[in-house]
Formats: structure tokens, C-alpha cells, sequence
């Protein structure tokens, strides 16, 4: 079905989080020591920037924008996005970083009617990694240095994301009686917490800190193998075992990135600062971007986009070259290993993009034809609701 008018207007800021991965993508071949389409001395200094606020937060903020239904609420995806547009501009670098973590506090606004319509533990959850990204975009505005931001933008999207998984593992909770319901809400929100605080310990206290933040990713991920109905749904088949294998593989990188912390302590530089990073950004969070692709799109552009078996080509491809990367090139320092895993996880997330971008298109053409055949049109559907939303993931 053709998209609404308001969804196409919110086509232009799906574009700045895609032009904001394209970057951060050629700022990674460049810090391999490859060569890359555009080359400028910045790229590399706002890589990480670009991939965690200017793509994945610009998605998450539209995203939000979209169920919150005001207008107001699409400040946050278009100050993120023009953030990261300032960062690629010969403007001076504060201007990006500022418009950053003016996007960052809006969304922490966004969440606060979202959860008075709601009144949900997963809202709370989600709006705490909203305040880790403001935290961390301040910090980075007032001088930080990038390894010093990590723990936050790391606890911005374990929570984030925490927080959508608590609204669908309740479907596996439903037999539990209300108490037990409660307790593991509860729960949850006692982990989500401790990453928070972790993150601003990591801050003030780099070698304690860490190792709580570690500590508390290990006991997120130990609350969301033990809840999440992807352990039933990777039995399946279709969509929902497509998403429940790049979850629990998401999961899996996130204890390897806590373990490194937890063990290891802070890693600001080198092999296992290369290990944490990737293992958080790539490993579990473009996983969980890929489980997710196929319901969040056609939620805020309003296209269709089934789910098709090539979707796993792009999927396995990003978790084998990670492991080359991370578990023989990082942690038997072997740096051609590191480099090809790079390359190879560059060409997973384009190859995702594209593989969606086709089957999107195909189904796009294929919709007509079939309501035509039917002699029936489809009703535009109405905007879904967080929970709505939560039940069809």
C-alpha cells in the first residue's frame, strides 16, 4: 500500500540515520588503514558518534516520535540527525556535538508522557538509556575524550533495547502469577539501574566502575536468556526464528563484552578496547537492529517488508566475521585478522541494507497487484501504540 503522507515526511530522517551509517561505515574502513570513497581528517575522530547517536539513536528517537503521535516529539530524531550532519560539515565540531546532546535531552522529554500513558516498567527502562545518552553526548560536548563515553553510550543502548525486549518477554510470563510478574519487572529494572550507575562509576572511577558495569551486563544478560520468548520462538520458523537467532546471538556479545570488563577492567586503547567496542556496537546492537528491521520499518514509513530467507546471508555473515575479528584477531593479536573481520562486518550491515531495500521494493510493487486481484483495498493502518508494537515483535 502506498505510504501516508506523514509517513513519507518522516522518510528524509530515516535518510540522515542511514547518511550517518554510510559515514560511519567509511570512518571505519578508514581506521583499518583502508582506503574509503571520502577521506577528511575528521571521519575517523566522529566514528563512533556517527554509528551510536547518529544512526542507531536517530532510528530509536524516530521510532519513539512515532508512538508518541505529537509533533513535538520528532525534535529528538531531527536534532540527532542534523547532529550527525554537522559532524560531517566543515562546521566546528562543538556545533555537531552540541545539536547531539540537545537530541539526547529531548528524547529523555519524549519518554516522560510515553510513560504516563502507560505507567510501564519497560518505558522506565528505556527512558534511563535515554539519560545515559545525554550523558554521554554531554560529556563528549565538554571535551571527553571517546573512550571516556563509552560506558554510557553503552548502558543508552543495552537499556534501550533491554527495555522493547521487557514489553514482549511478558508474553512468556503471562502463566506466572501477578507477583512473579512483578518481581521480574522489578528485576530488570534493579539491572537496567546498575548499568546506569556503572556507566557514571566508570566515569569517576575507571577500575571499579568497569567491573561493575561488566557485572551488570553479565546479570542482563543472564535476565533476558532466562525471559525472553526467543528461546521458545528460534524453534519456529519464518520471521520469528529469524529474529530470536539474531537476539540470542546479540545476547552472546554482550556477555563477552561484559566479561571483558568485568575481568579485565577499563579498556581505553588497543586490542580489548577494539573488543568491547565491537563486540557491544556490532555484535549486539546491529544484530538487534537486524531482528527488529523487519517490524520497525513498515511501522514508521508504513511499506511493506516480509520477512525472506536472505536476510540471514547478511546476518551470519556480520557474527562470523565479528568472531574472526574479536576472538582470534583481537585476542590472539593477529591485525590482518582484525582487518578482514572489519571489512567483512562493513560488508554485512551494506549487504543488510541492501537485501531489505529489494525485498521492501518487490513487496512494495507486489501489494497493488495482489489487492487488485482481490478487487478489495486495505484500510490505512492505524499508528501503533508501544504495546501494540511490543506484540507484534
Amino acid at each position: 500500500m502506498p505510504a501516508p503522507a506523514s509517513a513519507l515526511r518522516r522518510l528524509p530522517l530515516l535518510l540522515l540515520a542511514g547518511l550517518s551509517l554510510l559515514a560511519g561505515l567509511d570512518a571505519a574502513l578508514l581506521l583499518l588503514g583502508l582506503p574509503a570513497p571520502v577521506t577528511t581528517d575528521r571521519l575517523p575522530d566522529v566514528h563512533g558518534m556517527l554509528m551510536v547517536l547518529g544512526f542507531v539513536g536517530t532510528l530509536i528517537a524516530l521510532e519513539r516520535a512515532v508512538a508518541l503521535r505529537r509533533w513535538w516529539g520528532f525534535g529528538a530524531p531531527v536534532l540527532l540527525g542534523l547532529g550527525a550532519l554537522a559532524l560531517l560539515s566543515p562546521l566546528p565540531l562543538t556545533v555537531g556535538r552540541g545539536l547531539l546532546t540537545a537530541g539526547a535531552v529531548v528524547l529523555v522529554v519524549v519518554y516522560v508522557p510515553l510513560f504516563r500513558r502507560s505507567r510501564d516498567t519497560a518505558v522506565l527502562v528505556q527512558q534511563l538509556g535515554a539519560v545515559a545518552a545525554a550523558c554521554g553526548a554531554l560529556l563528549w560536548w565538554a571535551g571527553a575524550p571517546m573512550p571516556a563515553t563509552i560506558p554510557w553510550l553503552t548502558a543508552f543502548v543495552v537499556t534501550t533495547i533491554a527495555g522493547e525486549r521487557l514489553e514482549l518477554a511478558r508474553v512468556a510470563m503471562s502463566g506466572l502469577r501477578p507477583g512473579d510478574r512483578t518481581r521480574a519487572d522489578s528485576a530488570i529494572l534493579a539491572v537496567c539501574v546498575a548499568t546506569v550507575l556503572g556507566a557514571a562509576a566508570a566515569t569517576a572511577w575507571p577500575g571499579p566502575g568497569h567491573a561493575v558495569l561488566g557485572a551488570a551486563l553479565l546479570a542482563l544478560c543472564a535476565w533476558l536468556a532466562g525471559n525472553d520468548v526467543a528461546r521458545r520462538t528460534v524453534r519456529s520458523r519464518g520471521l520469528p526464528r529469524f529474529t530470536a537467532a539474531c537476539l540470542l546471538a546479540a545476547y552472546a556479545w554482550l556477555a563477552v563484552a561484559g566479561g571483558i570488563w568485568l575481568l579485565g577492567g577499563p579498556q581505553l586503547a588497543g586490542r580489548g578496547y577494539d573488543a568491547v567496542l565491537h563486540s557491544v556496537f556490532f555484535g549486539f546492537t546491529i544484530s538487534m537492529i537486524m531482528a527488529h528491521a523487519p517490524i520497525i520499518l513498515p511501522a514508521v514509513l508504513r511499506v511493506p517488508l516480509p520477512y525472506h530467507p536472505a536476510m540471514y546471508g547478511p546476518a551470519a555473515l556480520l557474527h562470523v566475521t565479528l568472531v574472526l575479528r574479536v576472538a582470534v584477531g583481537d585476542a590472539r593479536d593477529v591485525p590482518a585478522l582484525v582487518t578482514i573481520g572489519g571489512i567483512g562486518n562493513v560488508v554485512a550491515l551494506l549487504g543488510f541494507v541492501v537485501t531489505n531495500v529489494i525485498v521492501g521494493v518487490v513487496a512494495s510493487r507486489r501489494a497493488p497487484t495482489a489487492r487488485a486481484a482481490r478487487g478489495t483495498r486495505d484500510p490505512e493502518p492505524a499508528l501503533p501504540s508501544p504495546v501494540q508494537e511490543a506484540s507484534a515483535r
